[in-house]
């Protein structure tokens, strides 16, 4: 299993924290940027750096405490504050590269197969959300779960690699986030919100339109898909490109069901399909999905979705993706973390790896994430 690292406190002392008791994974996973962002942008170090600095004064415009975690991660893990910046930006560096050269540059790892199940597909008052995260195999060596408590705002558990601020996760609010990549031709690395910030800032949603307001408050720098759904039944999936809020695109549940991979599905422009050429199997890996809900009884259940996300059609990249040994090995991906949150009861479960082998593990935030939102804590809701 995926250390834990338990923070608390002011946003410069939790991510000291974060910083000092994964000093060795923040110091890896710098290290295997390194050869990432080469690779991929034709970047060194030193350029790597430079790039990471013009996000600093967006970051801070969006929100002190997010520049804070950051500045914290670097102390705690001994290291600089722009090298920790630049792993924040990695999804920035690699996807607007790709977006420069689509069709003749790197082909970008696979990535992320999501589902969000609400009623009436599942169980009254049952909320599943989750995905695979494949990524490149380095930051198996890196990943870590934050548990973070917080005053005034809610806790939040999010599974990550360490240095960076967030990835999926789930908070206190009842809110829970999932993501997967996308790019388009609009990937161009302009200096604005980065993508993890972005996934940050949604962990401090108390509501849905919490989470949309935190999306659409700043331009964002990249595409990203983020599917986010709340322990009452409701769900969202926003398809963002590059921009305002004029580039969210929001799609609902259908029959209690949201399924995403690495392409845009609301987006038709020919900029949007840049995502095809750079994740050609996404869309194979989206009727699987598709293929395996509609064949299955109902309502849908937690190790139902355990069960699907181990599937290997169209293997290796397939929903539970195992490496493609005929890509360099930058460009080659794998499942590093597979997670089925039950959002009411405050429940997940992980797989750390491939779920065809890795054991699932159920971890019970009943307790840790138990404490009242604000809104609630305060408000009298009568008939």
């Amino acid at each position: 299993m995926y250390p834990t690292i338990q923070v608390s406190g002011s946003a410069r002392e939790r991510g000291r924290q974060h910083g000092e008791a994964g000093r060795e994974r923040v110091r890896a996973s710098i290290e295997g940027y390194k050869e990432v962002f080469d690779h991929y942008a034709g970047w060194d170090w030193p350029r790597t750096r430079a790039e990471a600095a013009r996000f600093r004064a967006p970051i801070e415009e969006y929100g002190q405490d997010f520049a804070q975690e950051i500045c914290g991660i670097a102390e705690g893990a001994a290291a600089d504050e722009l090298d920790v910046l630049a792993l924040n930006v990695r999804t920035e560096i690699m996807f607007a590269a790709t977006a420069r050269d689509v069709a003749g540059g790197p082909r970008l790892p696979a990535e992320c197969s999501a589902f969000a199940a609400v009623p009436p597909r599942t169980a009254p008052g049952r909320v599943l959300l989750g995905e695979n995260w494949d990524w490149i195999p380095h930051a198996a060596d890196t990943t870590v779960i934050i548990e973070a408590r917080r005053d005034g705002a809610p806790d939040y558990v999010t599974v990550v690699e360490a240095g960076l601020l967030a990835k999926l996760g789930m908070n206190s609010s009842g809110v829970g986030v999932v993501a997967n990549a996308l790019v388009s031709c609009d990937d161009r690395g302009r200096a604005a919100v980065p993508f993890h910030v972005l996934l940050r800032a949604l962990l401090d949603a108390e509501t849905i339109s919490d989470a949309l307001s935190a999306l659409q408050r700043a331009d964002r720098s990249s595409s990203g898909n983020f599917l986010i759904a709340h322990e009452d039944g409701v769900a969202l999936d926003i398809e963002a490109a590059p921009g305002d809020y004029t580039q969210l695109f929001l799609q609902a549940p259908e029959d209690g069901l949201i399924l995403h991979t690495n392409h845009f599905t609301t987006n038709s422009s020919p900029d949007a399909a840049v995502s095809l050429v750079a994740m050609p199997d996404s869309p194979f890996r989206l009727q699987r999905l598709r293929a395996l809900v509609d064949e299955a009884a109902r309502p849908l259940e937690a190790a139902f979705f355990r069960e699907v996300l181990a599937d290997h059609a169209t293997f290796p990249l397939g929903i539970c993706c195992h490496p493609d040994m005929r890509q360099p090995a930058p460009e080659r991906s794998a499942t590093l973390a597979s997670v089925v949150m039950d959002l009411p009861g405050r429940r997940m479960w992980l797989a750390p790896g491939n779920p065809c082998v890795a054991p699932w593990t159920e971890l019970d935030y009943s307790d840790r994430l138990h404490k009242p939102s604000p809104l609630t804590a305060t408000v009298s809701i009568s008939a």
